[in-house]
Formats: structure tokens, sequence, C-alpha cells
């Protein structure tokens, strides 16, 4: 056995009871149920660009997942399979079996079956794809929010980009505000319970990976519509409540990125319903503004600050990959 074969069968190769074939052969079968439609997605992490050098590599691994799973969050869908393939730039036993560990506890948590994927030597990168399913004709999609909706946000918002802000001295925390921030950045935690019993509620949802404004743009993109939300209703932790005057601060909780909550949009007649379906979920959800038609000459996203007034924060478009 090769130095890859026996590297996948040592830490990836794991039983698949929700596949019809797993790890070992040329293409993993897998089998959806009548009526269902099959959600696919994938993510990239690279080192130096998603992640820093020498990251702890069982949070490495439980977040390569997450991430994924966030995007099966958003669609509604239940997760099913998953690939990964990695470029390792050396075999390293301890990491691998860190990083295998804190993939397959999350993988065991949401009964996500690893089913292949690929191995190569080169710079670390990681690189999973996500299988949901999902009722035919029930996804929760970008492109349905509609003029009148309510706007939410589930959880909190900021405390991954203020760690990050902290650990690229932008801003200054304390030891234990920054040990709380840098677990949303390093651990996230997919709301895949919330995008399930969003169906059938939810007219619009994405996950916010890339910072809210950013990503609750690609709603209004694809709906054709406006949104004006309030600042001063977005939800957030008391250690970024503490920092709120400061830029860095109020970046993070419009547009930094690395949340992983889901916004979403429903008609103000179903807010009880909506409430009812975060509490079945166990996560907090806030309405944050509402949906509006667009209007020629008016910006199609406005955030009003506590006093009514538009508020512009420069530079707060979101995360942008190729910059």
């Amino acid at each position: 056995m090769t130095a890859e074969f026996d590297l996948i069968a040592r830490y990836f190769t794991h039983p698949a009871p929700g596949a019809v074939l797993g790890v070992g052969d040329d293409c993993a079968l897998t089998r959806v149920r009548a009526g269902h439609e099959l959600a696919v997605s994938a993510d990239m992490l690279v080192e130096g660009r998603h992640f820093f050098r020498g990251a702890d590599a069982r949070a490495l691994g439980h977040k390569a997942l997450a991430v994924n799973l966030s995007d099966i969050a958003a669609m509604g869908a239940t997760p099913r399979w998953a690939t990964l393939a990695l470029a390792l730039p050396r075999v390293d036993a301890r990491w691998l079996r860190e990083f295998s560990a804190g993939f397959m506890a999350l993988a065991r948590k949401y009964k996500v079956d690893l089913i292949g994927g690929d191995t190569t030597r080169g710079p670390l990168n990681i690189c999973v794809q996500i299988m949901g399913e999902l009722p035919r004709g029930n996804a929760l999609r970008r492109d349905g929010a509609r003029a009148g909706d309510e706007i939410w946000v589930s959880g909190r918002l900021g405390d991954a980009a203020l760690a990050l802000a902290a650990l690229q001295k932008k801003i200054k925390l304390t030891r234990a505000e920054r040990a709380a921030c840098e677990s949303r950045l390093h651990r996230p935690q997919p709301r895949v319970a919330l995008g399930l019993a969003l169906r059938g509620i939810a007219h619009s949802a994405i996950d916010i990976s890339d910072g809210l404004l950013a990503d609750l743009g690609h709603i209004l993109e694809r709906s054709q519509c406006a949104a004006e939300i309030e600042f001063a209703a977005l939800p957030a932790s008391a250690v970024l409540c503490r920092h709120l005057d400061r830029v860095a601060a109020c970046r993070a909780l419009l547009a930094g990125g690395d949340d992983y909550e889901l916004c979403f949009t429903a008609a103000p007649r179903q807010r009880a319903r909506v409430l009812a379906a975060a509490k079945r979920a166990g996560v907090a959800v806030t309405a944050i503004g509402r949906i509006k038609r667009l209007t020629k000459g008016v910006p199609a996203l406005l955030v009003r600050a506590p006093d009514g007034t538009p508020l512009r924060l420069k530079g707060a478009g979101g995360f942008d990959h190729f910059i």
C-alpha cells in the first residue's frame, strides 16, 4: 500500500451507512430518496488565505466541514454525504490524526458520511464537497425575497471578524475577550436545524460567510429587491458591544466574515412561526429590517444609524477572495 492510500485508510476511511458505496473505489455511490432533490456545495480553505500557518488541526477539521454544513443549512437541506480533498506539504501523522478527529466528530454529530476524496502533495489546501437532500421544490433560495418581508439573522454577528482583527493587531482585546471571539472564528456552529425548521416559512435565505452586507446583498441582487436595516437591531455579543466606538468593531458587525449564521426573509405574518422554528432549533433569531422595492436613485441597501440617519462605513463590502 502506498503512503497516500495508507493515510486514507488510517485517517479517513469510516463506515458510511447512508451510502451505497463509500471510500475505496473509483467513485462513491449514493441514493437520493424518492421525491427529493440533491443539494451540493463545495468550499476550499487555503493556508495563508483562510487560516493562519500553524492553525490548530482539530479546530481546522471542524471548520472545514462546518462551513460546508452552513451552506446546506442555508438551503434548508439535510446533510448526508461529504468528500474531502487534501493537499499536504508532508505526511504528518499527528496533524492528520487531529484534523480527522475534528472533522469526523462534527460529521458524526450531523450524521454525515465521508464517502471519498483525494490527497496529494502541495501547499496546505482543504477542499470539502457536501451533499444533502430535501423534498423537491422546498429549497430555501436567494431569489425568493419579496417587498415587505422582514429580514432576520440567527445568533450574534461579528465576533469571528473581531477575533481576526485582534489577531491582525487592528484592535486590542483582553485575553478573555479574545478567547470568547476566537471560539466563534475557529469553531463555527452551522445552523442546520434552523434551516430545516424554516422550510415553508422563509422566502429566501443565505449563510453569512463573507459579512452581513455582502451576503444580504446577494439576496437583494438575486431577488431584484432593496433593503433597509437598523444598526441598533443587529445582534452583537457583550464583547463586541464594548468596542462599538471603534471602526474595526462596527465593520466586524456589519461586514465581517466567518459568522456562519443564517440571514433570511419572511412575511411579517409569519413572525410567530419564525420564532417557533428558532425555538425548536435552539437558536435565537433577530429581525433587523425590511425588504423594499427597488427605487431608481436610491441605494439597494440602506443601514440606518440609531438616530435614523443613513450610516456609511467605508470599506464595508464584505470579504472578497480576490482582494
